[in-house]
């Protein structure tokens, strides 16, 4: 109480000595005193430095009774930033625009360029990571490739979301990250790589974050099944030099990986095919309640043109986009399969029967 009553009466006792130190000597009415014997600039110089140490002792205790907390809310000063503009933002598109702010770096200048969050969902060997590279040519674009291949980030949704989150703040490095002034930026996810299996958290997830969804499918499942083996073939041979490539840079590399001809099943043939027609069907629904747009393998190499609309879909500028990588299977169908005969005769009638002879190679 008496710590107390020291700090709310600090004031007034400042003031009662402020004023009997300086008032003038010759104003006798006021107070009479002796004439003092010593200089009257010494007595003022003593009795200021004997207040100012009154003062200090009061403070100290004050503070001590305040506590650090009380202190820190004395002294803080907060700055308030000011937000970026979203007034230019069509009332439909504020949902998918976002001004990230990652904890690794600053976006210093860009920090308000808006930004879009969005997933290239696809299967293995329909072109994905063809398209990617396609995508990350762009120099506003950022797609960081098959995240999700590591077991650990898909192991559960709140791994899965962890993940998303360091992705869609850019704190996610990889050699395809552009820091500062990216306006798109994204990842490749398989279906099998968890995101099946926690389709109805992924797809809350995509729809309270504004993440847009790019369908990249085959239509022609017998040469992705074909594609397929052939990159498992690979996987365990590592016929270039030791090392296993899925995606080459050469025609060299591709004649090489492209002279496996794999026997296939026709007893099974049929029924494999529907199974993978099926999984992509059911996962295209599962998920068409999201901001998405699909396209196929065959449409990017027939008609180039239609990296447009993705490039639309996005909402970032058009652009030429290239691509380092060489296509591996660049005859028909005839010259892959080992036992094209029996293929044919398997297929021929059915509703697969277009797959045989498509002209989706052609570059």
């Amino acid at each position: 109480m008496l710590l107390s009553s020291a700090c709310s009466n600090f004031e007034i006792f400042m003031l009662v000595v402020s004023a009997v130190s300086f008032v003038p000597l010759q104003h006798k009415s006021a107070i009479d005193l002796k004439a003092p014997k010593k200089s009257p600039l010494a007595l003022r110089m003593f009795v200021f430095a004997m207040t100012m140490l009154c003062g200090i002792s009061i403070c100290s205790m004050c503070m001590k009774q305040l506590g650090s907390d009380g202190w820190s809310r004395i002294v803080k000063i907060e700055v308030v930033e000011q937000p970026c503009n979203k007034s230019t933002v069509p009332p439909s598109e504020v949902q998918f625009v976002h001004y990230p702010q990652p904890i690794t770096y600053s976006r210093e200048e860009c920090k308000c360029n808006p930004v879009r969050f969005f997933a290239i969902i696809s299967s293995q060997r329909s072109g994905s990571g063809w398209f990617e590279t396609l995508l990350n040519s762009h120099v506003n674009v950022s797609s960081n490739g098959e995240i999700f291949s590591a077991k650990e980030r898909r192991s559960n949704i709140s791994s899965i979301i962890k993940t998303l989150d360091k992705v869609y703040n850019l704190d996610w490095n990889s050699s395809a990250s552009k820091n500062e002034c990216t306006a798109a930026v994204g990842f490749k996810w398989m279906l099998n790589q968890g995101l099946v299996a926690n389709h109805v958290d992924v797809v809350d997830y995509f729809n309270q974050r504004g993440v847009s969804a790019i369908f990249l499918f085959r239509r022609n499942l017998l040469r992705q099944f074909v594609s397929q083996l052939a990159n498992n073939h690979d996987r365990y041979l590592k016929q270039l030099n030791g090392t296993h490539k899925a995606h080459v840079h050469t025609k060299h590399e591709a004649t090489i990986l492209a002279k496996y001809k794999p026997r296939l099943n026709t007893t099974t043939l049929i029924w494999q095919l529907r199974q993978a027609d099926e999984y992509t069907r059911d996962a295209l629904e599962n998920l068409k309640s999201t901001r998405h747009i699909t396209i196929y393998y065959e449409d990017l190499i027939l008609n180039r043109t239609k990296l447009f609309d993705v490039l639309d879909f996005l909402q970032v500028p058009r652009r030429k986009l290239v691509s380092r990588h060489v296509k591996i299977h660049t005859k028909p169908l005839s010259e892959y399969i080992e036992n094209w005969d029996e293929v044919y005769s398997t297929l021929n009638g059915t509703q697969y029967e277009s797959f045989l002879n498509a002209a989706d190679y052609i570059i």
